[in-house]
């Protein structure tokens, strides 16, 4: 889970227009945020299945949400990829 702060900084960073909090370029970032968490957490908890679901979840969600956005706007998906590592 990430805290608000980490949150509102990710969404300021990714946004495409003032008022943006649910583009598909935030989304994919926060979930990315939030798989690098899940992983570093189940690195120390190896038998926490319920946290390994969500983040097999979590991969899949952003991984559509990615599909979706090279659809819609290869270039803006080109420049995601890089500025998160994907």
């Amino acid at each position: 889970m990430l805290d608000p702060k980490k949150k509102q900084r990710i969404i300021e960073k990714f946004r495409t227009h003032e008022s943006d909090t649910g583009s598909p370029q935030v989304q994919i970032a926060i979930l990315s945020a939030e798989v690098s968490d899940l992983t570093e957490h189940l690195k120390q908890h190896k038998k926490d299945f319920s946290s390994r679901r969500g983040l097999i979840k979590k991969v899949h969600e952003r991984h559509r949400l990615m599909k979706y956005l090279e659809r819609e706007d290869e270039k803006a998906a080109k420049k995601l990829r890089e500025d998160l590592g994907l």
